[in-house]
């Protein structure tokens, strides 16, 4: 039997029939030489109906008793024996969880015949992993936070050795070149703050009754001047959706991915924005015709700090997408992207769901 449950029923089958199987042959045999005994003791005499009475009530207790003794110690050895086949694999689980929760997040379980075992075994094997995978990605994101925080605050330590040393003047470009990164210090401290807290749920909403359109044409209507400045057309084309969703969140949302547009928009471009309801959705697209995205790059543009091949002059820190999708993932929607390839452009699609028209 492959599960626990028949393991257990097998096993306390064969416990007590090894049991049973001693109790009669010992029994049997105690009472053949107790009997044998008696009859040679009073040899050459009748045994009447009294006498074979006492010689039952002689062998009986007798083979009951050896029997007994004999079928527990049997029925002892065969539990012993039987337990340790089914502990074998719950000691092995043991190690290993001891193991993981030391740090060896590369050992793995051996995988049990027992249903039940083997499920508890793979559910082991799955925690190391992603415990490993946490635990990676945590070494990796203060690795790229070092390096986000390390040019900053070499222009700022520059600029005011510099000023101390009297080497460079006093001047509003150098308060200013200070401030600048202190600020780029403080957004950064503020989104990865934000990204944190939407990552562990624990980011607080204040949801209001809203229309994705009016957010959409706000988020455009911000960001107008830069697009203007570079001279890309920022076209928007949006319908009534309804939604419920923390404004401030869902139009970072949108600031984020018109901003990341941008970026990747050349001088002169085009970037639209379109917002309808989709069914039970509300969808907003913000496509723009620039760097495009490899197809082999579209898993990746949301993790922290990614950078796609090209973007090292690209302004910005690589975290604007994974904020963007955390907090739609934060209201129970998302943010997709697709493109056809490199100098193609690329859409991004946030999805939130649609409140009803009440």
């Amino acid at each position: 039997m492959s599960t626990v449950r028949g393991r257990l029923l097998a096993s306390h089958l064969a416990v007590a029939a090894v049991g049973v199987v001693a109790l009669v042959v010992v029994g049997t045999i105690v009472a053949n030489v107790t009997v044998t005994r008696r009859m040679g003791m009073g040899r050459g005499t009748m045994m009447n109906q009294e006498s074979a009475r006492d010689l039952l009530a002689d062998a009986l207790p007798a083979a009951l008793g050896w029997g007994a003794a004999a079928g527990l110690a049997a029925a002892a050895v065969a539990a012993l024996l039987m337990s340790r086949r089914i502990a074998g694999p719950l000691g092995a689980i043991r190690e290993a969880t001891r193991a993981i929760a030391a740090g060896d997040y590369t050992r793995r379980v051996p995988r049990p015949p027992e249903e039940e075992l083997a499920a508890v075994a793979a559910d082991v094997d799955a925690l190391a992993a992603r415990l490993a995978d946490g635990e990676a990605r945590r070494v990796r994101l203060v690795d790229e936070v070092a390096h986000e925080m390390r040019t900053p605050l070499t222009t700022i330590r520059g600029s005011m050795e510099g000023l101390i040393d009297g080497v460079v003047d006093p001047s509003p470009e150098v308060y200013e070149r200070v401030a600048a990164e202190a600020a780029r210090l403080q957004r950064l401290a503020e989104d990865l703050s934000t990204l944190s807290r939407a990552e562990e749920s624990a980011l607080t909403l204040r949801t209001a009754p809203a229309d994705l359109a009016d957010l959409a044409r706000e988020a455009a209507d911000r960001l107008r001047p830069q697009f203007d400045h570079r001279g890309v057309t920022l076209e928007t084309v949006v319908a009534a959706a309804p939604v419920t969703v923390d404004r401030d969140r869902i139009l970072q949302v949108l600031v984020n991915l018109l901003g990341n547009a941008l970026a990747h928009s050349e001088d002169g471009g085009r970037v639209s924005v379109a917002v309808e309801a989709r069914g039970n959705d509300a969808v907003a697209e913000v496509a723009d015709e620039g760097d495009g995205i490899a197809p082999e790059e579209l898993h990746r543009v949301f993790e922290r700090f990614y950078r796609g091949p090209g973007s090292g002059e690209r302004p910005g820190r690589g975290i604007g997408l994974t904020i963007a999708r955390s907090l739609a993932r934060a209201h129970g929607g998302d943010v997709s992207a697709r493109s056809d390839g490199p100098g193609r452009g690329a859409t991004f699609t946030l999805v939130l769901p649609r409140a009803s028209d009440a």
